[in-house]
């Protein structure tokens, strides 16, 4: 598998490649329809100005996030785009069954060659009853906890190489090798890059003995990047598909023309993710909303602890704010969220981001 499928290549100033986590925010006074055309502009923004991939996360039954789908919005993407790389950041594999997301990447790699990327996560991506929805069962720790196995399937049905006497070897993943193997066929026997997605030591821990690149969710489980990091590069096993580790983290970023409309987002994004924990998610609020609610003392310590971990204020600053991260994370990659309540705010940091650093012009 050639290296650059995985590592990036920096441009500029940056530290190290830069890439775009998307979660397809909608805004109050917003439709799904609006956050999608701006996931569209901001794929094809990002894929000028040389972001090296562009992945959408898999959530369920939250109004302000209309990435249920991921593999639904990649086929899009992939058709308004020509040199980014597309992938989930991730699908919860607990939710599906592998035959279907291996028909489903399958398909996405027939559409775009070479530009998959399948992100993989263990978790639901959702609340308790939600996920007992998707997956028509009460035992919702039983996929967390088959994650390996699951894993191990999906990768076999990618391949195209169950062994002989198992009871799937007759069973093939369209479009997928067994195609390049028909009489008559040319199909690729090329396929997506697998990654494991974590916010915690499992995944890392997995990912470095399989010999997989890691994506770390820094952006919601800050105080556990360090340890799992440390973890996948302590346990890491070179590979076919890695000589070496190679870990991103998920940054949530926002840079703004000043200072105060940053901290204005900010902090609607608080709110945002407080009514979450709450079990009342909803859009994503107003600015003027979020400024005229009255937080209560554990909220606002609730609201503080979170929007520490965002990097805002102004391109300088925002850019001052990544390097030290980088430095302090040793990251190979910076995966850069922006959440704001408008898709405008969202294009535009994007933009004042890769101008600080000095990215190529779109």
């Amino acid at each position: 598998m050639p290296a650059d499928e995985i590592r990036g290549a920096v441009h500029g100033t940056a530290p190290v490649p830069l890439s775009v986590l998307d979660l397809v925010t909608v805004g109050a006074g917003s439709t799904a329809s609006d956050a999608l055309r701006t996931s569209v502009e901001l794929a094809r923004r990002t894929e000028a100005r040389g972001f090296h991939r562009y992945w959408v996360a898999e959530h369920h039954s939250m109004p302000g996030v209309a990435s249920s789908s991921p593999a639904v919005i990649l086929a899009n993407l992939a058709a308004h785009t020509e040199r980014i790389r597309l992938g989930s950041g991730g699908v919860m594999l607990p939710n599906h069954a592998p035959l279907v997301i291996a028909e489903q990447f399958g398909t996405l790699e027939a559409m775009a060659p070479g530009r998959i990327d399948l992100g993989l996560g263990r978790a639901p991506g959702t609340d308790g009853a939600t996920a007992a929805a998707l997956r028509r069962s009460d035992t919702l720790n039983e996929g967390a906890d088959d994650f390996p196995q699951q894993l191990a399937e999906l990768t076999r049905f990618l391949d195209d190489d169950f062994p002989d006497g198992h009871p799937y070897a007759r069973i093939h993943a369209i479009p997928g090798p067994v195609q390049g193997s028909t009489p008559g066929g040319v199909q690729s026997a090329h396929r997506p890059v697998i990654w494991l997605l974590g916010s915690s030591g499992f995944s890392a821990q997995l990912a470095g003995m399989l010999g997989l690149p890691f994506a770390f969710a820094h952006h919601f489980s800050a105080q556990n990047t360090i340890p799992a990091l440390d973890l996948y590069r302590e346990t890491f096993r070179p590979s076919e598909v890695l000589a070496e580790p190679y870990a991103l983290i998920g940054v949530s970023a926002l840079a703004t023309d000043d200072e105060a409309e940053a901290a204005r987002q900010v902090r609607a994004t608080a709110l945002n993710m407080l009514r979450l924990r709450m079990g009342r998610p909803g859009l994503f609020p107003d600015p003027e909303d979020a400024a005229r609610h009255e937080f209560s003392p554990m909220e606002e310590e609730f609201a503080a602890s979170f929007t520490r971990n965002i990097v805002h204020g102004t391109a300088d600053e925002v850019r001052a704010g990544l390097d030290d991260l980088q430095k302090r994370t040793g990251a190979d990659e910076l995966m850069l969220t922006s959440h704001a309540h408008r898709g405008e705010l969202r294009l535009r940091s994007y933009e004042l981001i890769a101008d600080a650093y000095g990215l190529p012009a779109a």
